[in-house]
């Protein structure tokens, strides 16, 4: 029987093609002194001089912004299209680039009623009777223009603008488009991989152009396309600080690792989901995006498999974040992290933080396949083994042995792997009550001296160790295989295999091959005169 390779011999002898890179980006375009009530109210009265700021004044700025844009289009020979209810504008976008045969451009311009921030006027009312308008913040559905556009370094993206003030933009853009952009301009060979690369001609190179995407060349391809088309703001407006600033609304952060054995990876694939379906319980989770969990912790953690006709994905939510995992096309593994929200990881949304925040997603991805590594290859060494089941003596203190067949050892080695992940450590008093369920006593009958003696036993063998300046643990690199493979050994091959090798399951093929066994003992004891 063929078994399947580990995830370390996959990641180690089966990648051909590995990039690591920014995917897809999609980007909040605003004004930010027209984001709150006063800043709006300041714009009309100081900047513009009215005696009052009412939605009365924004209507012309609308109506000059949308004869623009329409105009544009007809001068420049782009179709603009309404969108129809329930249409995929993707594809619509894919179908009619495909005509598209210029190297940039604007090659459609679309129109949707969407749902978006804007601002109103109330009338209220003085103590003296009189009437005055009050802008207020509100929602509604007014009508947004995509343009969409084929730009030389980036390839293809569109720029969403609201029609209504603060004339709001939307701006979604790929990486992996922008480094095939990149390679073709230096004559670098490459295959495309949907949405990445399955070969290259220069792998170094095209990871180093990767890397060097960033902040200042996204906000410039911005810049450039504000520059040619037309725009919701005057020359006034904008020389008197009213110009677009870029904040970051989702990122995805992909590990593409091309195999050189397609059925291998698949079968390694599925293998993979199969023991990580925990992935997103919040002791897991913790480890892949550093992050402590506690009850207080908003948001869904959770792991999904979906499948999508054969194709299978793992997904591992942690707050309004998201890793996904699958075989892309039968050829490559893929992790990618998507962050809807960078303040749930303490990283300010403006563009500048993109640097933050690209590190935090390629960290969870590695992580995430760390983790990964160390659940499907538990297994330790002869000397490991005799390290831990023997006692220990490090200088002048001294440890039991922590041995495989006793029932404490097991329920502490499968405790902390409870706690293997909480980034701020773990206490005493948080071990005990898990620890007692497991051996089936009160927590109150586990003693603070006994708790002693037991994390002392762990901490001298290496499993575990101490905080400095404080009274919390953590499981330390070697201790997270050690606490996997015997917790694993004995809850998934030693009791259920005992179990079924009793007398009790005389039809399973494990007690047969024990009877057999004990037969041929029996035989070869007589054959010797040995048999009592």
């Amino acid at each position: 029987m063929s078994v399947a390779p580990s995830v370390k011999d996959v990641l180690a002898q089966h990648v051909v093609l590995e990039t690591e890179g920014i995917d897809r980006l999609y980007l909040n375009g605003y004004v930010p002194k027209l984001q709150i009530v006063e800043g709006v109210v300041g714009f009309f009265r100081r900047h513009r001089g009215e005696a009052f700021a009412s939605s009365a004044l924004m209507e012309p700025m609308t109506e000059r912004f949308v004869e623009s844009l329409e105009q544009f289009a007809l001068a420049e020979d782009i179709p603009l299209i309404t969108f129809a209810k329930g249409t995929r504008k993707d594809d619509v976008a894919a179908e009619i680039r495909q005509d598209f045969d210029r190297e940039e451009g604007v090659y459609f311009i679309g129109k949707a009623q969407e749902r978006a921030t804007i601002y109103r006027t109330e009338k209220r009312r003085q103590p003296s009777g009189m009437t005055y308008p009050w802008i207020v913040q509100s929602t509604g559905l007014v009508n947004h223009y995509y343009v969409y556009i084929v730009d030389r370094d980036f390839g293809p993206l569109f720029i969403k603008f609201c029609s209504y003030f603060p004339f709001n933009a939307k701006i979604c853009l790929n990486g992996h488009e922008w480094l095939k952009r990149q390679l073709a301009h230096r004559s670098i060979a490459f295959e495309a991989l949907d949405n990445g690369l399955l070969s290259c001609a220069d792998p170094k190179k095209a990871q180093k152009l990767s890397d060097s995407l960033d902040a200042a060349k996204i906000d410039a391809v911005f810049r450039k396309w504000l520059g040619r088309l037309p725009h919701p703001f005057t020359a006034a407006d904008r020389k008197a600080g009213y110009r677009y600033d870029v904040s970051i609304l989702q990122a995805e952060f992909s590990l593409t690792m091309v195999l050189d054995r397609p059925l291998t990876g698949r079968a390694f694939f599925e293998e993979v989901i199969r023991e990580n379906l925990d992935l997103g319980r919040p002791d897991h989770v913790q480890l892949i995006f550093a992050r402590r969990v506690n009850r207080q912790t908003p948001g869904r953690f959770r792991t999904r498999v979906i499948t999508d006709g054969v194709i299978p994905s793992i997904h591992v939510d942690y707050k309004s974040a998201r890793i996904k995992e699958y075989f892309k096309l039968g050829r490559a593994l893929r992790v990618e992290t998507t962050i809807n929200n960078s303040r749930d990881f303490r990283i300010g949304k403006r563009l500048h933080n993109l640097p933050l925040l690209r590190e935090f997603g390629f960290t969870a991805n590695r992580r995430l396949l760390d983790v990964q590594q160390v659940s499907h290859d538990c297994a330790i060494g002869e000397d490991t083994w005799n390290a831990v089941v023997r006692p220990i003596a490090v200088g002048e203190q001294r440890a039991s042995a922590l041995r495989f067949d006793d029932p404490r050892v097991q329920a502490l080695f499968a405790v902390i792997v409870l706690f293997l992940f909480q980034t701020d450590g773990f206490t005493s008093a948080q071990l005990r009550a898990p620890l007692a369920h497991l051996l089936g006593i009160e927590p109150d009958t586990i003693t603070r001296g006994r708790m002693t003696y037991d994390l002392r036993r762990l901490r001298l063998h290496g499993i575990i160790d101490r905080i400095d300046r404080t009274h919390r643990y953590r499981v330390t690199s070697d201790g997270l295989r050690v606490a996997v493979f015997f917790s694993r050994t004995w809850a998934r091959l030693l009791r259920p295999g005992l179990s079924l090798a009793s007398p009790a399951t005389d039809n399973h093929r494990l007690r047969q091959a024990f009877t057999r066994l004990e037969q041929e003992i029996d035989r070869f004891a007589q054959h010797q005169r040995c048999a009592a």
